[in-house]
C-alpha cells in the first residue's frame, strides 16, 4: 500500500485484497448488519482518491450463498427467496472476469463484463452500501436494485421485483428503501449524461498477464476492518 499524505492509504496495482458483501437478516436494521455471504478476491488495478479498480479473474475461488440444500437461490420462488433457510459454500467464478469500478463515497458500483475473445458485453451498476474500507479489502451489502447499460447507452433496471419483495418481508425499511431507489436515479443521472466511469475508456482495459489468481484465505469471513474510512 503507498500514502496519501496522511489520508487512508491505497493499494498498488497488483496488489489482491476482497471484496466482500453482508448478508440481510432480519430485524437488523433493516438487514444491513448481517453475516459475511460473498467473498471475492481480487487484484487492484487502480486505486486513488477517486477510483478503486478491481480486477476479479476468471477461475477466482468465491464465496457465494446458496439454499441449505445446495440449491441457488434463485432457484427459490420468489415469495420464500429471503426466508428459506441458507448457507455458503465455496465455488468458481466461470467465464470471462469482472472488472469492478467503485468510487468513494456513491452507493453504487459499476461493473463491466466481457464475452470470450475481449468482445465487450455491457455494463452493470450494483446499488449497495457505501464500501467500508479495510486493511485487506472493501466490505458492502447489496441492496437488491441493478441496472445494466448497453453498448448503445440504453439502459434497464433489473431484480425489481426482488428489491419489492425484499421490502415485503422486512429486509429493507421505508427509509432504506427510499434511499436506494434515490441512488438507483442518481445512477441514471450518470448514465444518461455519460459521466464517469462509463466515458473513460475501460471498455478497452485488458489484465496484466503476469498477475496470479488471487486465493480464497481460508479466514476470509474473520479479516477485521481497521477503521471507517470509505471506499
Amino acid at each position: 500500500m503507498t500514502g496519501t499524505g496522511g489520508g487512508t492509504p491505497h493499494w498498488a496495482p497488483g496488489d489482491q485484497i476482497l471484496w466482500r458483501y453482508r448478508d440481510h437478516a432480519l430485524g437488523l436494521e433493516g438487514g444491513r448488519k448481517g453475516p459475511f455471504h460473498i467473498c471475492r478476491p481480487v487484484t487492484v488495478v487502480q486505486d486513488t482518491d477517486d477510483l478503486l479498480a478491481v480486477w476479479m479473474a476468471p477461475g477466482t475461488e468465491c464465496v457465494r450463498p446458496v439454499l441449505t440444500d445446495g440449491r441457488p437461490l434463485y432457484q427459490e420462488p420468489l415469495a420464500t427467496r429471503y426466508t428459506t433457510p441458507r448457507t455458503t459454500e465455496r465455488s468458481q467464478w466461470f467465464g470471462s472476469g469482472v472488472l469492478k469500478l467503485a468510487r468513494p463515497g456513491e452507493p453504487w458500483s459499476v461493473w463491466l463484463f466481457w464475452e470470450r475473445g475481449w468482445r465487450f458485453k455491457n455494463w452493470y451498476v450494483n446499488l449497495e452500501e457505501p464500501r467500508a474500507r479495510w486493511s485487506g479489502g472493501i466490505d458492502s451489502t447489496d441492496h437488491f436494485l441493478d441496472i445494466s447499460v448497453s453498448t448503445d447507452r440504453s439502459w434497464r433496471w433489473l431484480d425489481e421485483d426482488e428489491f419489492a419483495q425484499a421490502q415485503r418481508v422486512g429486509l429493507m425499511d421505508d427509509d432504506l428503501a427510499g434511499r436506494v431507489r434515490a441512488a438507483g436515479d442518481a445512477a441514471v443521472e450518470v448514465i444518461t449524461a455519460w459521466g464517469r466511469p462509463f466515458s473513460d475508456g475501460w471498455e478497452a482495459w485488458r489484465p496484466d498477464p503476469r498477475w496470479p489468481v488471487p486465493a480464497l484465505p481460508a479466514d476470509w469471513p474473520a479479516r477485521r476492518s481497521r477503521g471507517p474510512s470509505r471506499a
